[in-house]
């Protein structure tokens, strides 16, 4: 523990810090991320220049540097920001003070806590493939310490042997050790990281905004039949308040009890959504949801609420009817429905009135606004002119340009201004279905927005404005990769993988589903999950859990023993034996091999001893050593040695003298 350390370990070492630390480039200010580098690049030319590293005194001094950079960057002391940071300046740190091996084996365990860091931020696939191999370099690296001749290739293999060996035993612990969650308040999250997503408001152009966004926002899978492009509409935010510009939810929450139950009718569509972690606790159902799973429950507006973290990936089981009746409508909701910032213009009503939405029924001027869309010069682009006096007015007659978010709530004002009943739904339409997983992945790109107008016998009935205008929006997903900025919005088109790159959208096909799977049941491995998995095996309980964890990991442990302690002799065991027996040859003469005495000690004690035994006793000694310990050795030595140990002993030489 006081000795010296290696300078080939140390490289060894340094270069596997170097890679713990670089995935913690995108989470870690650029201020922190180089001081860190600076120290590593400074103790790696120490090791060639040792005058060049500080003294106690310029230790001190940047360890201070290093406290005011987590200060100046992170506000307060505590959660995964500030953790995270504070370890890595540490680490940095006592890389400068590297004497003994002692602070090799304190520097590598703090490079393990800082390894096992990275996944505070990131749990895919790939994240845990690459932290995998960098804690092989770090077992490795132990392994150097304690070899007489420390090899990095030898260290290495030695290193992933002890890593296979231990993946049985950490297989049986994550699926049978009890799944402890720490309560809400103990969560040490950082929110400063915005996630892209749906608002609670809306205005013009801000869904637009995520039209050209590629984050995933949930995925699911269906049991049975899948609803078709035209039904796929994820319910999020309802939005009834109005200033003219701005769309908000309605002041007035709680009021579920005073509301009509639903009447669903025709096929249900059951299916497990897994939600990605988001800011907001919204789960985007199908329209409409029906039966769901704890811990959601659904407001007054139809929308599904959960209670649990929505930091967290979180999967749930929900049954959805798309023909429903909401029933009656009450007095709070018709004011929400019918609110208008202030008196319409005179070419609102005069619209109005050219569409008959004063004198006919309201279905008559739904279909007449509808068609109106659909005739007049409209355009659906996700770059929109910008709006910033009366939007509603500037859209409907001079640009006429917009996305759904335009088209939607021009409509909701027109009937209301016909005092027809209606609100801006928000949430995401379509979603690309994988063929290989057979689910559906939803991205931010498929935000929409569309509405819900309510009529007499029918309920509130969901009316897509969009549809009227860009109907290929409805049956189609946005190709994001064709779409420049500027540009017509184009679509994905059938057929389109028979193109040169369809082997590359095959490839992301297989890889998301792994990425689905690896999410579903290793990450969103929780104490619910590991309940149903379990009882699938009659485990019910904890005491019965407990007895199966320690039967499988004593049967692994025995196994592991089995192959570890009754493994085919080496071609080096077969040399140690021929060696003792010629150690015993000698040893019935008077000529015992000490315990402590090495084999070159021997062979000069056996020269001291019988001078004339020298040169055999040299041989086989040379070639043991060869055998032994050195770097390439052959079968061919192996024979040679058990040929002279055979000569030796039969010879009988020491009877003669």
């Amino acid at each position: 523990m006081t000795a010296s350390p290696n300078h080939n370990v140390l490289i060894f070492l340094l270069t596997s810090i170097a890679l713990i630390v670089l995935p913690h480039f995108y989470h870690l200010p650029i201020s922190i991320f180089g001081f860190f580098y600076l120290l590593l690049g400074w103790r790696l030319a120490g090791l060639w220049k040792p005058a060049w590293l500080p003294n106690r005194w310029l230790v001190f001094l940047l360890t201070v540097i290093g406290l005011g950079l987590i200060y100046l960057q992170h506000q307060g002391i505590f959660g995964r920001d500030a953790g995270t940071r504070l370890f890595i300046i540490a680490l940095g740190l006592k890389l400068m003070e590297i004497k003994t091996e002692r602070d090799l084996y304190l520097i590598t365990f703090l490079a393990f806590i800082v390894a096992a860091s990275q996944f505070l931020y990131e749990q895919s696939l790939l994240m845990a493939a690459y932290i995998l191999m960098v804690c092989c370099t770090l077992i490795a690296t132990l392994v150097s310490i304690n070899s007489r001749n420390p090899e990095p290739w030898l260290a290495l293999k030695t290193a992933s042997t002890i890593i296979l060996q231990a993946l049985p035993l950490a297989i049986a612990l994550f699926v049978l050790f009890p799944r402890v969650e720490a309560p809400r308040w103990m969560l040490l999250n950082d929110r400063q990281q915005a996630r892209m997503g749906l608002s609670d408001s809306m205005e013009p152009g801000s869904i637009s905004e995520l039209g050209v966004s590629t984050e995933l926002a949930f995925r699911v899978k269906f049991t049975g039949a899948m609803p078709p492009p035209a039904q796929r509409y994820w319910r999020g935010p309802v939005l009834t308040k109005t200033d003219g510009k701005r769309w908000t939810p309605s002041p007035h929450h709680g009021l579920e009890a005073y509301l009509d139950k639903p009447v669903t009718t025709g096929t249900p569509y059951q299916y497990t959504l897994l939600m990605e972690p988001q800011n907001k606790n919204w789960v985007f159902a199908l329209d409409l949801p029906v039966e769901f799973t704890d811990p959601l429950e659904r407001n007054a507006n139809y929308q599904l609420i959960t209670s649990a973290n929505p930091d967290k990936r979180s999967e749930y089981k929900i049954t959805s009817f798309p023909y429903y009746n909401t029933g009656g409508i009450t007095r709070v909701e018709y004011k929400d429905a019918t609110q208008l910032p202030d008196t319409p213009s005179d070419e609102i009503n005069a619209l109005v009135t050219q569409l008959h939405g004063f004198d006919q029924p309201p279905g008559q001027f739904i279909k007449a606004l509808l068609g109106h869309f659909r005739t007049e010069d409209f355009h659906y682009t996700l770059t929109p002119p910008v709006m910033e006096d009366k939007p509603i007015e500037t859209f409907l007659f001079k640009t006429r340009y917009g996305f759904c978010s335009h088209y939607a709530s021009a409509f909701v004002y027109l009937m209301r201004v016909a005092h027809i009943p209606a609100r801006v739904v928000t949430g995401y339409q379509g979603g690309e279905f994988n063929p290989v997983g057979q689910f559906l992945e939803i991205h931010q790109y498929d935000a929409h927005a569309w509405t819900e107008v309510w009529l007499e016998g029918k309920g509130w009935m969901r009316i897509d404005p969009t549809a009227a205008v860009a109907p290929e929006r409805i049956e189609k997903n946005i190709n994001v990769d064709a779409l420049a900025a500027g540009e017509t919005i184009q679509f994905a088109t059938e057929g389109g993988n028979q193109n040169a790159f369809a082997w590359l959208k095959q490839a992301r096909q297989l890889w998301s589903n792994v990425d689905y799977n690896w999410q579903r049941w290793v990450i969103n491995y929780n104490r619910s999950n590991q309940q149903k998995f379990l009882a699938n095996f009659g485990i019910g309980d904890i005491k019965t859990m407990m007895y199966w964890m320690i039967a499988i990991l004593s049967g692994i442990s025995a196994l592991l023993s089995f192959f570890l302690l009754y493994q085919k002799p080496k071609s080096t065991d077969q040399a140690l034996r021929h060696y003792q027996r010629f150690c015993r040859h000698l040893a019935k003469h008077g000529l015992i091999r000490n315990p402590s005495e090495g084999e070159t000690a021997f062979a000069e004690r056996i020269k001291a001893t019988l001078p004339q035994l020298a040169q055999p006793a040299q041989h086989i000694t040379d070639i043991f050593i060869r055998l032994r310990y050195g770097r390439a050795s052959h079968d061919e030595d192996l024979r040679l040695l058990g040929k002279s140990v055979k000569e030796f002993t039969q010879e009988n030489p020491l009877k003669k003298h």
